[in-house]
């Protein structure tokens, strides 16, 4: 109930979504003649608002900030975990070719890690974050790209049952069962990681965070007019639908922190 109910809240409450919705219904209203040029100006204002200014930067800095990126030198773990969301599982099945999305990075620095720590488990989560699934669960495409890059099967471990972040924390917990006094990464996106480490943690588990798939400069760059509308857009959307979802996590019980520190 809690997966489905997300997925509806957010189709209503993206900002981009919000904005035309917002701007729609002031139109209807001027067409009516009551009104309604306040509503088309407040939901116009905050489309420009995400695109030519830097607010998805300046909201996903103190996420990102969260947990230091790690180099490969400092790692050395006993187990490696690599969440799903680096992949699009639909256009894979419809093209017959392994499709990566701007979250590649997790998926490229998992199969880097498993090279570099032979010795060292690889744990893949990810089912399917549609609403009504349909293809194959990212964990085969995933199974599939490791495979092609060289990590022998007998190293990999994959869970395709969970459709979210809380849910890659349980069935991962289930799966690989860390043992008492070894140390695991967690690969993810650094701006997700925050939630990743929260729930995690709940669920008796405390890996060491390997952030990747940076999308701000971490500098003064990011204070910077964006030069790309529709990526600034992009990053303002991913930024408060975070927010929204470590703060829905935490009023569920589902993590003990909004913004966990390492």
């Amino acid at each position: 109930m809690f997966f489905i109910a997300s997925k509806i809240f957010w189709f209503l409450a993206s900002p981009l979504h919000l904005s035309l919705f917002v701007a729609a219904f002031g139109l209807w209203l001027l067409a009516r003649g009551r009104g309604g040029a306040g509503l088309v100006a407040s939901g116009l204002g905050l489309l420009a608002v995400m695109t030519f200014l830097p607010l998805g930067a300046a909201l996903l800095r103190p996420l990102e900030a969260s947990f230091p990126a790690l180099r490969l030198e400092e790692a050395a773990p006993d187990g490696i975990i690599v969440l799903g969301g680096g992949v699009d599982e639909r256009i894979t099945q419809a093209r017959g070719q392994i499709q990566l999305n701007e979250a590649a990075e997790r998926m490229t620095a998992g199969a880097a890690l498993a090279r570099a720590f032979p010795k060292a488990k690889l744990v893949f989560s990810g089912g399917s974050g549609a609403l009504l699934r349909s293809g194959a669960p990212e964990a085969d495409v995933a199974r599939q790209l490791w495979r092609e890059l060289g990590v022998p099967d007998e190293r990999m471990m994959f869970e395709d049952r969970s459709r979210n972040t809380f849910e890659n924390a349980v069935f991962t917990q289930e799966l690989a069962h860390p043992g008492a006094g070894e140390r695991w990464l967690l690969v993810t996106s650094a701006w997700h990681m925050p939630r990743a480490m929260a729930a995690f943690r709940a669920q008796g588990m405390d890996p060491v965070a390997f952030p990747v798939d940076f999308r701000t400069y971490g500098t003064a760059d990011d204070w910077r007019p964006p030069g790309d509308g529709a990526l600034a857009l992009r990053n303002a959307e991913t930024a408060v639908r975070e927010w929204i979802g470590l703060i829905a996590y935490w009023l569920a019980g589902k993590t003990q922190a909004i913004l966990p520190a390492p």
